[in-house]
């Protein structure tokens, strides 16, 4: 019973000191915060005293910000002497001769260490653990190093050196260690050129890195990885031809089946380096007919051709060239499930710049009727086949069009699309009040960009029956809509520009000067388009199409005019203008990049 007694006052007499010794510390951590570190520093001392070693790390690092080294020196000797074989007693000596200024001191401590390091790879780890931890870099860096010497083996320790290198932002070590990695390990490819992206800072680290494939290639010629690298270097400067040249290169040796072109030549579409494509499918063409990216690769070819012809400044004979390429590959190889694509790209060729309606309609409706055609292919067709019957004067046959469509996909994106496509129909027509309640459901779409469409057109009218309960402007502001959309900017311009002669007292200011500089965007006449957008911005700050118009001046200085200062002026007026903006999670991701601003690499 007594001995029962004992333990029982043992246990209590212990959890009270423990209890008492946690309230010391939050005490210590409050004088800390409110300024008070000598105060601080009392409790730690008394609770070294009692507790010795357990309280160090903070009795010490609190000495240290009251600069008193010659106790902190003291009481780490006493800890060195009485552990000889933890290290971190040692470290912490080191840090204190570094916060002292006596580098020379400190750094004979780590190569001390650094000497008498055993091959051992876990207390290699360890040690350069402690280093890591005590916020030494360069020392964690040179353990591992003296580590790959003592085990004999280069390879060891990469993963943790590609770290240390990342965090410390070391492009050239990065560059050397994933080098020496890749070649094993080819699968961590996207993971060097993630690394390097984030550590690169401009085209100077860009070309070190180009340097240094070049001369890995040319010493290891067979090594594929070096070159894959390389082309990915080039396309990060914005040296298509260059990539293309490299890759094609590779391509040729290999004698593989170009599948690595066709995915380099999306990402020159996705740049607008057509020309670049367009050799890079002529590439995998001339491979001849029974290669299995033959056909696709023609289609691709021609796609490509109308980007480029239709991105700038065309001549109706180029439209007509690109028309028969179409032909000439349909003819080819017939029209059919694999071709259909082609086929839908014609049509819209055929309506919206040759205004061919009547050929792009039967092109479209043969597309319709075939069999075996992929579904989601299928409701595409279909809803561009609805937009040239209501540009054919065939409303009805357009909505029943959307509505199939909307009915085969429900809650999925082309469905919501098929949506908004009767909703602008109705718009179109004058329909008013059935677009409005279509658009009222979109604004809540899954697809953003159709629930921002439907948001903007839904406040179009809103707004402007506001205004005018008769919707007469609207009605033939709507009719300048449709023409736009089909690509007739001198009928929309006559149109909007009669608007203010029949309707001098209308609310559509804003929204007239919006259009005509859509149209002049879509004829590549940016200069022109500017000051339209200027002028919204001055004049209508607070109104619908403020946010969209200084916006699309930020995209036009950033990309189309190569004002990188101003684009970032109109991108941090979303950000302090417009914070309620749908632009602003892009508009301050641009501003950031344009700024200079690095992501963590991770």
């Amino acid at each position: 019973m007594r001995a029962l007694y004992t333990v029982i006052i043992f246990v209590f007499c212990f959890g009270s000191s423990v209890l008492a010794q946690d309230n010391e510390l939050l005490l210590a951590k409050q004088y800390n915060a409110n300024g008070e570190p000598q105060k601080a520093l009392e409790i730690y001392q008394k609770l070294y005293k009692q507790n010795n070693e357990n309280y160090y790390s903070v009795y010490v690092n609190t000495l240290l910000n009251l600069k008193k080294f010659d106790e902190a020196e003291s009481i780490t000797k006493k800890l060195i002497r009485r552990h000889p074989d933890d290290h971190q007693y040692a470290i912490m000596m080191g840090n204190i001769y570094t916060q002292e200024g006596n580098m020379s001191k400190a750094d004979a401590i780590y190569d001390d260490l650094i000497k008498s390091l055993p091959a051992d790879q876990g207390e290699i780890s360890a040690l350069a653990s402690q280093f890591y931890q005590s916020a030494n870099i360069d020392y964690a860096i040179k353990i591992f190093q003296q580590g790959r010497k003592l085990l004999k083996n280069d390879n060891a320790f990469t993963y943790e050196l590609i770290n240390l290198y990342r965090f410390k932002r070391d492009k050239v070590s990065l560059t050397d260690e994933y080098l020496n990695f890749l070649p094993q390990n080819p699968n961590f490819i996207n993971q060097a050129e993630n690394a390097f992206s984030n550590v690169y800072e401009g085209g100077a680290d860009y070309d070190m890195l180009k340097s240094a494939l070049l001369r890995r290639i040319q010493k290891d010629p067979q090594q594929t990885i070096y070159a894959d690298l390389l082309t990915w270097q080039y396309l990060q400067q914005k040296e298509f031809d260059l990539a293309l040249n490299q890759a094609l290169a590779l391509s040729r040796r290999q004698n593989d089946d170009g599948n690595s072109i066709y995915d380099l030549c999306r990402t020159f579409i996705a740049n607008e380096a057509y020309d670049e494509a367009i050799r890079g499918y002529e590439y995998i063409i001339s491979k001849g007919k029974t290669t299995p990216l033959y056909i696709p690769s023609k289609i691709e070819l021609i796609n490509t051709k109308n980007l480029k012809v239709t991105s700038g400044k065309y001549l109706p004979e180029d439209l007509m060239g690109l028309e028969k390429d179409y032909n000439d590959l349909l003819t080819e190889f017939g029209r059919n499930s694999s071709t259909a694509f082609a086929m839908q790209k014609l049509a819209n060729l055929q309506a919206f710049k040759l205004h061919k309606l009547k050929d792009a309609q039967k092109l479209l409706e043969d597309v319709t009727k075939l069999s075996d055609i992929k579904p989601t292919l299928l409701a595409d067709c279909k809803l561009d086949l609805g937009d040239i019957y209501l540009l054919n004067n065939q409303p009805w046959e357009a909505t029943l069009l959307y509505s199939q469509v909307e009915k085969d996909f429900p809650a999925t994106a082309i469905g919501q699309d098929a949506v908004f496509r009767n909703a602008k129909m109705a718009y179109y027509t004058g329909d008013f009040t059935w677009a409005k309640g279509q658009l009222d459901v979109l604004k809540v779409a899954t697809s953003q960009l159709i629930a921002n469409d439907a948001l903007n057109l839904l406040l179009l009218i809103q707004d402007n029956l506001a205004a005018d309960s008769s919707g007469a402007a609207l009605k033939m502001y709507a009719r300048a809509d449709l023409q736009i959309f089909a690509q007739n900017p001198e009928k929309a311009v006559m149109i909007l520009d009669s608007i203010g002669k029949r309707f001098p007292n209308n609310a559509l200011d804003d929204d007239i000067m919006m259009s005509k500089s859509r149209i002049l965007i879509q004829q590549k006449d940016y200069a022109a388009a500017v000051p339209l957008l200027k002028k919204i911005v001055e004049e209508h700050p607070a109104d619908l199409w403020a946010d969209d118009a200084v916006f699309m001046l930020g995209d036009i200085y950033e990309n189309r005019l190569n004002d990188k200062t101003t684009a970032k002026t109109y991108y941090q007026k979303i950000i302090t203008d417009y914070p309620g903006s749908l632009w602003i999670n892009e508009a301050r991701k641009r501003f950031r990049l344009l700024r200079g601003d690095k992501t963590d690499a991770s």
